[in-house]
């Protein structure tokens, strides 16, 4: 494809094929994004392209074609250079004064070959384009082109023709060299075009580097009856220095298409992870850099989670296979970036419409441009010029370029510093923001809070702390981890339980032994009816200082009886204070959201810096959504146990902000998946241990990829940066044609003149997206 009316041919030749229900077309990635009915379609979709005139290619091809030499596909131009180069020649002689025009028939032979068979690519997409009923680059080209040899040719026969009849012979003006100037500038300004698009796929080409070909898988000394080699049960460790195997069994280097989930891996110092796993053996330092951003490397021990693709340090581990091929969350990040950069930005749409119309307004300017200058007395060779240059200087390849050169350039470095971009539409969206919400356990706390209190009523301590810690055996939440920890460390006996229930936002019932005991929020046990007034001022005063209370309660026959109280606290994530400051200082509201109560939720935002009057406290997992809505239509909302008269409205100036951009969430769980979808763009937050960030992945426009708070200031920077690109591309795009069309239908710009800046226009889009690839997070989110 060659320009932005190419783009709108395929979409509609690819939307016309029964069972096609959307498709989206990428001039700077040259690939298409269709969603169908029937995964068994694809050899309808490539005869609808090869019908259109474009040739169907694997997905692969394009990151095979990038590991060619910086000068492939050079020799056309090359060539073209080197046919041209005796034609401008006489140009530079009539700067110095001197005659060194050449004879007709080297201009025809010089001329001919660059017009014909370098530029044989104009005729064929050309041609196909008017079998379309469209118009396109290449058309316009050819036309321009052709014209300007033809009218040579006329010249130079006339001028012969004149001669052999004995009249005086002429020494025409020839314009061979402004037509074959012409197609090797724009072959040359196309070959620019493809090596600064292979700049802009850097980051699809690295994180496809970073799987490797093969892994050593470990077996036993048997051979299964399949033929695959038996996994090794015998004790891992230490190798056979004559056999190269591990102890009780030997290592098989497999292709890593072949291994299988459940499949031991050994990885030795300085390789990288072939597939996701859980650690079995060693300890090492991982280098997860590439997909996190992250320059420090992780420690990891056994039972610890290790990601294909990065970098194993100085100890020798085995793992076990968790995930394969498109499971791995390489491959998931991969997926990512691809569709982001293949996306289309809302702002397309404008170019979409202006391509649908510009060729065939270019053709009529370009007629009326012979017309005007032929009927104003002047020769058909000046106003065929003229019409030529109109032809050429208009073509709209800078047009098509200008939006996803950015996007592919802005999310490229983006996805280096461990910021996926999902869509193009979050990502022009996200400059606007004037408000982010962030949840807070686990996105600006470390999400791994401790139990610091425990007021048995009743019964002893450590009874009470193993009950509840039975209790919560089976839960993954933070809290009830911080239970079984606290349990672990006493070495305490714990029963299993049974009939365990989990009440969302609320807690968790069930039986231990031959007791049912509850165990969750204070608002819970209230609304249970559980005479909480033995533990009300502790709990106050707990709260107060900033922690999380909880209560446990036995089911007995007089009703529910108190047994104890909980409290938990959690710790501010390194660099989210910083963050939240950087966000205010660029003028953007930050909110917290919270499920726990006020006094605690106020006392951690105070040791965050924030307002009061900026937490939601004591919200329900599935009211967040509701909570984003609020803020995205623009309504104040009230603290809760705040009155109206004595409490100015919380959010006046989130509601000021609103009213001027939009309404970003920032969240790790599966909780916060339906908060993520609501916002105008929804971050999901990397959460180490894992917990729901699939989830809040696949609902986020935006992923940072490290547990990182600084990340959401630099999110919004690379939007607010790229889209700024992309109307900067515009704008030039635009200014081109507009400036150069009416100067080369008035005469002031030559044919060789006009395509010199039809080629500078799209290289000067394509180096303009590529200095985004400059682009480095500021410390500090500064």
């Amino acid at each position: 494809m060659t320009c932005a009316s190419c783009v709108m041919r395929v979409e509609k030749a690819l939307k016309k094929v029964p069972g096609v229900d959307s498709a989206t077309v990428n001039l700077a990635t040259e690939s298409a994004r269709i969603a169908v009915h029937d995964a068994g379609m694809e050899a309808r979709l490539r005869r609808a392209v090869r019908d259109a005139g474009y040739e169907p290619l694997a997905p692969s091809a394009a990151i095979d074609a990038v590991d060619a030499s910086p000068w492939a596909g050079f020799a056309p131009v090359g060539i073209g250079l080197a046919l041209c180069a005796p034609l401008v020649l006489p140009m530079v002689g009539d700067l110095v004064g001197k005659d060194w025009m050449l004879p007709a028939l080297w201009q025809f032979f010089l001329a001919t070959p660059v017009q014909f068979i370098l530029g044989a690519r104009f005729y064929k997409a050309g041609w196909h384009a008017l079998l379309a009923r469209t118009g396109n680059m290449d058309l316009l080209v050819a036309l321009g082109t052709t014209a300007g040899w033809a009218l040579s040719m006329w010249l130079w026969l006339t001028a012969t023709d004149h001669s052999a009849h004995g009249m005086p012979a002429m020494e025409p003006h020839l314009y061979f060299e402004g037509s074959a100037v012409v197609v090797t500038l724009v072959l040359l300004g196309k070959w620019l075009e493809a090596r600064a698009k292979r700049q802009t796929t850097a980051a699809i080409r690295a994180l496809h580097s970073l799987r490797p070909d093969t892994a050593h898988l470990l077996v036993g000394m048997a051979a299964a009856a399949t033929g695959r080699p038996e996994q090794s049960t015998a004790p891992l460790g230490g190798s056979d220095p004559h056999t190269g195997g591990e102890r009780g069994g030997h290592t098989v280097d497999v292709p890593v298409a072949e291994v299988l989930v459940g499949d031991k891996i050994v990885v030795k110092p300085g390789e990288r992870f072939p597939v996701d796993g859980t650690l079995l053996e060693g300890r090492t330092q991982v280098d997860e850099s590439m997909l996190t951003g992250e320059p420090l490397p992780v420690a990891k021990d056994v039972g610890a989670k290790l990601t294909g693709g990065s970098i194993n340090g100085e100890g020798r581990v085995v793992l076990e296979v968790k995930a394969v091929g498109v499971d791995t969350v390489l491959s998931s990040i991969i997926r990512l970036v691809e569709d982001a950069q293949a996306a289309k930005a809302p702002i397309q749409r404008l170019v979409d419409q202006v391509s649908a119309v510009f060729v065939p307004v270019v053709l009529v300017i370009a007629l009326a441009t012979l017309l005007g200058w032929y009927f104003t007395g002047h020769s058909f060779e000046v106003a065929l010029i003229h019409a030529v240059a109109v032809l050429v200087i208009a073509c709209p390849c800078a047009l098509g370029l200008a939006t996803p050169a950015a996007i592919m350039a802005g999310t490229g470095v983006a996805a280096k510093f461990g910021i996926l971009i999902k869509d193009a539409q979050a990502l022009e969206v996200a400059h606007t923001v004037n408000v982010v919400a962030f949840d807070k356990t686990g996105t600006l706390t470390v999400g791994q809070p401790r139990l610091t209190a425990l007021v048995p009523v009743g019964m002893a301590e450590d009874e009470a702390l193993a009950l509840a810690a039975a209790l919560q055996s089976g839960s993954e939440h933070p809290l009830a981890r911080a239970v079984l920890q606290a349990a672990k460390g006493k070495a305490l006996p714990m029963l299993a339980p049974t009939d365990v229930q989990s009440i969302a936002g609320r807690g968790t019932q069930g039986k231990v032994g031959e007791r049912t005991v509850l165990l969750g929020s204070l608002r819970w046990m209230a609304e249970l009816g559980v005479n909480m007034t033995p533990v009300a001022a502790q709990a106050a005063d707990l709260q107060a200082a900033g922690a999380t209370v909880s209560a446990m309660a036995e089911q007995q026959a007089q009703g529910l009886q108190l047994l104890a109280l909980l409290a938990f606290a959690d710790e501010p994530k390194p660099g989210a204070k910083e963050a939240l400051a950087s966000l205010k200082a660029r003028g953007i509201q930050t909110v917290m959201i919270s499920g726990d109560n006020r006094g605690a939720a106020e006392a951690m935002a105070k040791r965050l810096g924030l307002d009061a009057k900026d937490v939601l406290a004591e919200v329900l997992p599935g009211d967040k959504a509701a909570k984003v809505l609020e803020l995205k239509v623009h309504r104040g909302v009230l603290p809760p146990g705040r009155p109206k008269a004595k409490q100015p409205p919380w959010g006046a100036a989130t509601r000021a902000a609103a009213e001027r951009g939009g309404v970003a969430f920032v969240g790790d769980g599966v909780n916060d998946a339906p908060a993520l979808a609501a916002a105008d763009v929804g971050m999901a937050m990397a959460n180490p241990n894992g917990g729901g960030t699939d989830v809040a992945m696949h609902a986020a426009g935006i992923t940072l990829m490290r547990g990182d708070p600084l990340l959401v200031a630099a999110a919004l920077d690379i939007s607010r940066r790229t889209v700024s690109k992309i109307r900067q591309n515009l704008f030039w795009a635009f200014a081109y044609n507009a400036a150069g069309i009416p100067l080369a239908a008035l005469g002031y710009l030559s044919p060789v003149v006009a395509g010199a800046a039809m080629a500078l226009s799209s290289v000067s889009v394509m180096t303009n997206a590529l200095l985004l690839k400059r682009w480095t997070p500021e410390q500090g989110g500064k």
